[in-house]
């Protein structure tokens, strides 16, 4: 079993102290060159918040993965006797261990109804930072304490927009896994500000990211793939039938776009001086693609993604002029890979180079 650590705020910084146990447990379970790695992701852990909570930094903490834990089981169950069951700890326990909680950040983390707790505003916050937090204490944790015989295994995590380019990668974790099998994968979705935000707290190892996007600051590959914006409306509506869409055609019609500043600024720069409308906005394609079936308008998105087969009721026409973004693999400068992730990348960059000689 791996070692315990803190980290502990002491006056104006915080202090992390490495027990003789987690050296220990470094130097005796991986090589000398992931020794220095676990201990460098193992103090990233822990300064993460430092960086991210201003409360924290505004008072002293003492918290450890533990309390973290607590605290999300409480967010998660809505109440503490459900949350102290999930946990096998007793009521009182559980209670009085929120309470410190909150005393020691000085805020109110619950609002404490008859029935269930709601977070607060603060306490969301919490929650969303203690997530990522103990997601990459889990993740590092599981990376080392994998034993090097019989070849490379841990998890690799991927960040992804809805894109068809996804295939590509799936085609590189399919041939890193006939190598190694215990390797595994874990993909998160979201948009690109979400992506970014947890390669940067080191949750994903790496992100892809559809064009335009800020790539300073990261390493990246480009996939040698495009996509292709278009309206996703209904077979039985007044565009239906057309090869292409021109954006005079789309004044005046209630729209969905996505939620990203980029793409909007994009779109824009396509519609030129044109006023277009827009009555939704999404994160993800799905639940947009419902609406453009019930009639509530049409969505502007990338093709591919939504079904549009011919027991589907919508249909994508591209754009005209056309609109293609390109597409990005990328990670953080400076990271340290995992085994298993940098078998992967292998993986990836030899699929792109039989791609590209495929299509010479």
């Amino acid at each position: 079993m791996a070692p315990k650590y803190t980290a502990v705020r002491k006056n104006s910084h915080f202090e992390l102290t490495i027990p003789d146990s987690v050296l220990t447990y470094a130097r005796k379970n991986v090589s000398l060159f992931l020794a220095g790695v676990y201990l460098t992701v193992y103090r990233r852990i822990f300064f993460l918040a430092r960086r991210r909570n201003e409360f924290f930094e505004q008072r002293g903490v003492n918290m450890d993965l533990r309390t973290l834990r607590y605290y999300l089981a409480v967010a998660r169950e809505g109440t503490i006797s459900a949350a102290a069951v999930a946990l096998h700890v007793t009521q009182p326990t559980l209670s009085r261990q929120m309470m410190e909680l909150e005393e020691e950040l000085g805020k109110a983390l619950f609002i404490r109804g008859k029935r269930r707790i709601v977070l607060t505003e603060e306490g969301s916050f919490l929650k969303r930072r203690a997530e990522e937090i103990v997601e990459l204490a889990d993740k590092t944790l599981a990376e080392f304490q994998l034993s090097e015989e019989g070849g490379i295994r841990g998890e690799v995590v991927i960040g992804a927009g809805e894109t068809d380019a996804m295939r590509l990668l799936a085609r590189a974790a399919r041939a890193v896994r006939a190598v190694h099998p215990q390797i595994t994968f874990s993909l998160y979705s979201g948009n690109a500000q979400d992506v970014a935000e947890r390669l940067e707290h080191g949750v994903l190892d790496f992100g892809l990211f559809i064009e335009p996007a800020d790539l300073s600051g990261y390493d990246f590959l480009k996939l040698p793939v495009t996509d292709t914006w278009g309206l996703l409306t209904r077979k039985d509506g007044p565009l239906a039938g057309r090869s292409t869409v021109r954006p005079a055609d789309l004044f005046g019609l209630p729209l969905l776009i996505s939620d990203q500043a980029m793409v909007a600024n994009q779109i824009s720069g396509w519609a030129g001086q044109g006023s277009l409308h827009y009555v939704a906005k999404y994160r993800l394609l799905y639940n947009a693609a419902l609406m453009v079936e019930e009639g509530v308008g049409h969505a502007l998105c990338l093709d591919k993604i939504a079904r549009t087969g011919s027991d589907s009721p919508i249909c994508f026409i591209p754009l005209e002029p056309r609109l293609e973004v390109g597409l990005d693999i990328v990670w953080k400068k400076h990271q340290p890979f995992s085994r298993a992730a940098a078998a992967f990348l292998e993986s990836l960059r030899e699929e792109i180079a039989q791609w590209n000689n495929h299509a010479q």
